[in-house]
């Protein structure tokens, strides 16, 4: 085809469209209950939220609300593997119509992509030997605290941290939770998810002491999915009410879903 002035600027648009994720890559209710199907993207590297069973298809937290979602919409939720870099680009061109992918809610994102209201979150506490009290940061005075270097939970503890706190820098989480479970520590700052892996080892014999900060998590449309959008949000306040997050937060972490995802909106 001889592409002339006109030819091409309307092809312009349309990528440039496609590229800034307008209405052109908007996910559609009708044509989605008339498929009888609904694209799932979601990350299956990132355990508990998104992983393999063992014949390879996604399982995990975000798999149990994609198919949750699925059948509130009465469809077929179809889960198409994505990863952290190319999850935002599949939702705003149209490869799949929504992202159930762990995404946290920033200001950053949501210029780029509409969010439901919150689904999950991910927090950094202090956790530590369950016979140890401590209630706050005012505890940690004289008391070694596990952490990975550079990590969120690093900073969180550096700045709460009274003097007489010795905090114990180490390469990665899983050396600091080693501190941990040999004794070097009695307390550790860690992530949820990576403590209710340490419970599946360790039992009950650590316990949160208190929280440090929290990042809550959304699902994901295409600018524009406005009536998707309102079906999804009424999606997440029935599961929270009816305790089908609470249920599923409970089977891959270990607790019902947290109170700073429960009344976030």
């Amino acid at each position: 085809m001889k592409l002339n002035r006109r030819t091409f600027a309307v092809l312009a648009a349309g990528a440039l469209a496609m590229g800034m994720g307008l209405s052109a890559s908007a996910a559609d209710l009708e044509t989605i209950k008339r498929a009888g199907a609904i694209r799932i993207g979601m990350l299956v590297d990132f355990p508990p939220f998104g992983v393999q069973d063992v014949s390879g298809k996604p399982d995990g937290y975000d798999a149990d609300v994609a198919k949750a979602l699925g059948e509130f919409l009465g469809v077929q939720a179809q889960i198409v593997p994505v990863t952290g870099p190319n999850r935002i680009p599949y939702l705003l061109s149209g490869q799949v119509d929504v992202l159930v992918a762990s995404l946290g809610i920033t200001a950053e994102r949501a210029e780029k992509v509409s969010f439901s209201k919150p689904y999950a979150g991910i927090s950094i506490a202090i956790y530590g030997d369950s016979g140890l009290e401590v209630k706050d940061a005012a505890g940690l005075a004289g008391q070694s605290v596990a952490v990975a270097r550079a990590s969120t939970q690093d900073t969180g503890v550096t700045e709460v941290a009274p003097q007489g706190t010795d905090i114990r820098r180490f390469d990665d989480d899983a050396s600091a939770v080693q501190a941990l479970m040999s004794g070097q520590v009695k307390l550790i700052g860690l992530s949820n998810v990576v403590f209710s892996q340490l419970t599946g080892v360790a039992g009950d014999r650590f316990d949160k002491k208190f929280d440090l900060s929290s990042q809550v998590q959304g699902i994901a449309v295409a600018p524009g999915s406005d009536a998707l959008l309102e079906q999804i949000n009424a999606f997440v306040e029935q599961a929270k009410s009816d305790g089908t997050l609470d249920q599923i937060h409970e089977k891959w972490l270990g607790e019902p879903l947290p109170d700073f995802v429960k009344n976030a909106q």
